[in-house]
This record gives structure tokens, C-alpha cells and sequence, in this order.
């Protein structure tokens, strides 16, 4: 793997809420090849525990929707729904959306966000994951500042109660000094030897890229660590991709099953 640009810098310090709330990268919200920074939704029909998951109606919008709302909401940046399937993008552009087709054999929703990527100029893209229809605009706004300043790449973490801790399917980070990624587990990290000393922090799916890193990442092989975890952030600390991790505004919920699919519903009703 070759060196990032020389441009690219790092961050010693994590940009505020407040400040990351004015973000307005390039105006309003459009379709333009010239834009800073791209926000890609990647969305594919088959689901194993919740079939057709992008086009799951919730409170009278699909899913893929609400998460397209969120996004649009952030200001100056173009968003754009990343899907293998006709009736996705039909919906997508029902609702004034705009999609673009991908390869059905994609191996990952990175690698679908790269695709969609390599036919716009934007230097920052943001693979914000289509089962979070919760998603705070405030945190897609943390991740483009983040890029903005110079981040190759960046995601967002949230305070995790103890408890929460040994659900695999709660993924944790643990950070350095300065806010980079050490490593990230299904399992409880720090292990809780010292349990009254032990913080834990929940990874949210957003990832945000300098273009260069993005294509980098996804031409690199799949590591021993990313398989064992089944967690593909894990390539990137793997082949020496720094990743820096800002506190999110808000926590995220992703959307897994029809339980899920129930309780996040009642929660966008509730907001209305």
C-alpha cells in the first residue's frame, strides 16, 4: 500500500457539537460532480432477517428514506442511495431521491460506496449505512468536518453502559490518547479486570474517507483480524490506516429485525 497523500494531516483534537451543527460545506443540498463531499447509502434488497430491509415501510416512509432525509438535512453535501436492485432505486427516485446502479457482486457495502464514488470528483465520502433511519444529521456533519480538517478516515463512537458490553452485536472501540482507533471488538474492551476502571465505548457504522484512502482501503485484501471479527474496519488498522474517532451528537440504532423495525417506528412517531 502507498502513502496516503502528503496533504493529508491529522487531528489532535475532536470539533465540537455546536461547531459541527453549523456545518455548510457547499451550499444547498444538489447533484453536482464538483461537490466537496459525498454522502453514499448503500442498499441492497436481500436481508436475511428482514427481507427487502431498504424498502421497509416505517411510519409511512421506507426506510431507505428516512436515512436519505437525514443526510439531505446536513447541508452541502450530495447524497446519493448505492443499490444492486431496480425496485430500490425506483423508490429512491419516487420520494426525489437520487440512486445510482452497482454491481450485484459487490463483496461489501464499502465496496459499493467506492463504486458510486468513482463517478463523482468529491474529495470526502461518507458510507452511511441504510439500516439507521435514527441517524442524527448531526452526526454525518461530525464526520464531514472531520474530513474537512484533514482526517484520512474517521467514524464516530458513543458512551456504552457496562452492562451492554458483552453483546456481540454491540461493536467496541478503544482509542488512544489523541482519539485514534486502537481496535475494535464484539467483545467487552477494556476486559473489565478492573471493572470499576473499565469505560466502554459503542462503534456507530458511519465511516467517512479522503477519496485516496477510500480506493486504497478497498484494494487492499481481506486481513486475518477483520475475519476473526467479521468487522471490516479492522483491514484498514490492520494495513496502518489511522482512524480517528469523535464522540457522536447522538447514539444510533440500527434496524436488524421486525422487533427492531417496531421499536425504531414507534420512536419516529413519537418525534413527529
Amino acid at each position: 500500500m502507498g502513502p496516503l497523500h502528503p496533504q493529508l494531516r491529522t487531528l489532535n483534537c475532536v470539533p465540537t457539537f455546536e461547531a459541527c451543527k453549523k456545518v455548510d460545506i457547499m451550499g444547498p443540498p444538489g447533484v453536482s460532480s464538483a461537490v466537496s463531499t459525498l454522502v453514499v447509502i448503500p442498499s441492497r434488497y436481500s436481508s436475511t432477517r428482514l427481507p427487502a430491509k431498504p424498502l421497509h415501510l416505517l411510519a409511512g416512509k421506507p426506510m431507505v428514506q428516512w436515512v436519505w432525509e437525514r443526510a439531505a438535512a446536513v447541508g452541502g453535501v450530495e447524497v446519493v442511495v448505492a443499490t444492486d436492485d431496480d425496485r430500490i432505486r425506483a423508490a429512491v427516485e419516487g420520494f426525489g431521491g437520487r440512486a445510482v446502479m452497482t454491481r450485484p457482486d459487490c463483496p461489501s457495502g464499502t465496496d459499493r460506496v467506492a463504486e458510486a464514488a468513482r463517478a463523482s470528483k468529491a474529495e470526502h465520502i461518507i458510507n452511511l449505512q441504510g439500516d439507521e433511519p435514527l441517524c442524527a444529521a448531526a452526526n454525518i456533519a461530525i464526520v464531514a468536518d472531520l474530513l474537512i480538517r484533514g482526517e484520512a478516515m474517521a467514524t464516530l463512537d458513543f458512551p456504552l453502559a457496562a452492562e451492554a458490553a458483552a453483546d456481540p452485536n454491540t461493536v467496541k472501540v478503544v482509542k488512544d490518547l489523541r482519539g485514534y482507533a486502537l481496535y475494535f471488538s464484539r467483545s467487552p474492551i477494556p476486559h473489565p479486570r478492573n471493572a470499576p476502571a473499565a469505560v466502554y465505548r459503542k462503534h456507530l457504522g458511519i465511516y467517512g474517507y479522503h477519496r485516496e484512502a477510500l480506493f486504497q482501503y478497498v484494494a487492499l485484501k481481506p486481513t486475518m483480524l477483520e475475519r476473526a471479527e467479521s468487522l471490516e474496519q479492522l483491514r484498514a488498522l490492520e494495513n496502518g490506516i489511522a482512524i480517528f474517532v469523535a464522540e457522536a451528537a447522538a447514539d444510533a440504532h440500527s434496524v436488524d429485525t421486525a422487533e427492531d423495525a417496531a421499536r425504531v417506528e414507534q420512536l419516529l412517531k413519537g418525534a413527529r
